[in-house]
């Protein structure tokens, strides 16, 4: 494989001066780090905020502008921390508050920006609103702040209605009384763990805008707020009517989903938000039934990004992927807000196994497929994601190439839903496993002990896909990624923007250029086909995600224009400068 195919004068203070970027998130590259899978600083097996600290100049290297970290507030863990006991603490798993504002000062140290995790459609049920809900029984204040319903059926044996939890079965549990009676039931469209918040309640509102100041107060750069969507549910909590089971990635109009209430709720987040200096950013979480309807959450006075869940699920196919990329672009403009693009996250499995599967596998996919393959087209789609207009999101380890471990054994798996019948597939604990940092054998530098713990199992093959083992490899995933970031960052026409323009080519060919200033343009062109195919060559190439492109003479091609043309690997993304 050949990558970098020319030479970028170097920027070594691009991403400290990154810092003082007006509109930094336009454009931003961020890195989400799930904490327990990152770095173990103290040996125990599980990431934790000193690992994640201690590794920030990786990531400042690596060419981002901001990290998103997952929850690590003190919670249970039913639901791996996003069922949140106290939303002002820090899980003793993961550290201190103390540790938190140490990782926030050494990041702005460095250039980079924070953004944490904030999770208000539901809390665990050890938070102390819930417990005190328990404790004081039907028609009590403390009940209220909650969906609390009696049953249906002769003795209340019966759910209040129809719905169903994303993690299997119903989204309603029984509690039982202080007395020790049956009693009402309550709502939660996650684990039973999770109960959702009401929030026609004023004390929620009032609680979560406390919870925002808190962490903006201790310099926190933005939210990435968790089920942006689901926060207000129809009146009456109508039933659906139908047995069809709720999926975290559907898209279908739902009476607990994307109901216009939630508006008006960021509308006073964003209020807070413009408070602080420093551009404080707000990232919605939001499965939408289409890419308008996720627009609607970024006007003017609402939230900056939303992720595009739609390009996520988009299969590798040429048709397919313009129609989302000029749809996202078209729907974000209008609302003048900037594109987000995204390939993997912590609940879908990884790209580079998803590509390597069959059409139709799905976002969690449950078998190893085509390594190569797979490896190949997500390098290749990493680079068609990062030459497009607006913001893009990375999920740790992709930058590696890692797949996703499908032969997990059963006894290890900690997702909730593969322990609830008819729920979501429940195999996200695959993307999921620690990252291999250095070192031949397991935890692969994870933690600071050799041969130490590691909270999931790693696979014996990833000694070859450690940080230390791609550093300075020309064809490693690695160090294409770094290389794109940095030509990212340094080209004119790359970033923020609105707009493709594209170019003719071959069926199953996606080609576009975008402008630059000072006449300084780029073009991408990307060969979604399974064979070599001949395209017209913009300009000078500047990145392969494979093969370099191989020149081809016009006189070879009876008919051919005699311009400059270029044969191009399968599955493969090639740069231009023009």
């Amino acid at each position: 494989m050949s990558q970098h195919l020319t030479d970028a004068p170097s920027t070594a203070a691009a991403t400290d001066a990154a810092a003082g970027r007006r509109d930094w998130w336009r454009e931003a590259v961020i890195y989400q780090v799930y904490p327990r899978s990152f770095a173990d600083g103290n040996g125990d097996g599980m990431g934790d905020l000193p690992g994640i600290t201690s590794r920030l100049p990786y990531l400042r290297d690596l060419g981002v502008d901001a990290v998103w970290l997952s929850p690590f507030y003190a919670s249970p863990q039913a639901d791996a921390g996003y069922d949140v006991a106290d939303y002002r603490a820090v899980d003793p798993m993961f550290g201190t508050l103390t540790d938190a504002d140490d990782l926030v000062r050494a990041a702005h140290a460095l250039g980079l920006r924070v953004i944490v995790d904030i999770v208000p459609n539901h809390c665990s049920d050890q938070h102390e609103w819930f417990k005190q809900a328990l404790r004081e029984g039907a028609g009590s204040p403390a009940r209220a702040r909650f969906h609390f319903r009696p049953g249906k059926g002769a003795h209340g044996e019966l759910p209040p209605n129809d719905w169903e939890s994303i993690f299997g079965g119903p989204a309603w549990t029984r509690t039982t009384e202080p007395d020790g009676t049956p009693g009402e039931w309550y709502l939660h469209l996650f684990a039973p763990e999770q109960p959702d918040f009401d929030w026609d309640h004023p004390d929620v509102h009032e609680e979560f805008r406390s919870v925002l100041r808190f962490w903006l107060d201790l310099g926190i750069d933005g939210f990435r707020i968790d089920v942006a969507h689901g926060l207000v549910k129809a009146e009456g909590l109508p039933d659906i009517g139908h047995s069809e089971q709720l999926a975290l990635l559907g898209t279908s109009p739902m009476p607990y989903f994307d109901q216009d209430g939630v508006h008006e709720i960021y509308r006073g987040w964003r209020r807070i938000l413009d408070e602080y200096d420093g551009e404080r950013i707000a990232v919605a979480e939001a499965w939408t039934p289409t890419i308008e309807r996720a627009a609607l959450y970024l006007r003017p006075d609402e939230l900056h990004q939303a992720f595009n869940f739609a390009y996520l699920t988009t299969w590798w196919d040429a048709v397919e992927l313009r129609t989302v990329i000029d749809r996202s672009l078209h729907a974000m403009g209008a609302v003048g807000a900037p594109a987000t693009w995204v390939l993997s996250n912590h609940d879908v499995t990884r790209h580079a196994t998803r590509f390597g599967n069959p059409r139709g596998a799905g976002t969690q996919v449950r078998e190893a497929g085509d390594r190569a393959l797979g490896l190949r087209r997500a390098r290749a789609a990493t680079l068609l994601m990062l030459a497009l207009p607006g913001s893009a999101y990375l999920y740790q380890g992709e930058e590696l190439g890692l797949p996703d471990v499908t032969d997990l054994p059963d006894e290890v798996r900690q997702d909730p839903s593969f322990f609830r019948a008819a729920g979501q597939d429940g195999f996200r604990d695959g993307c999921r496993v620690p990252i291999p940092w250095s070192g031949s054998t397991a935890p692969y530098g994870f933690g600071p002990v050799p041969g130490g713990p590691s909270w999931l199992p790693q696979p014996d093959s990833w000694a070859g896909l450690s940080v230390a083992a791609q550093t300075g490899d020309p064809d490693s995933t690695l160090e294409m990624y770094r290389s794109a970031l940095r030509l990212r960052r340094e080209h004119p026409a790359l970033g923020a923007g609105t707009e493709v323009e594209w170019l003719g080519a071959p069926e199953g060919v996606l080609a576009f250029r975008r402008r630059g200033e000072g006449g300084r343009d780029f073009a991408c062109t990307v060969n979604l086909t399974g064979d070599p195919v001949v395209v017209a060559a913009p300009g000078r190439p500047l990145l392969s995600s494979g093969a370099a492109p191989v020149p081809v003479d016009p006189a070879a091609e009876p008919g051919a224009e005699r311009t400059p043309r270029a044969a191009i690997a399968a599955d493969t993304a090639i740069w231009w400068a023009i």
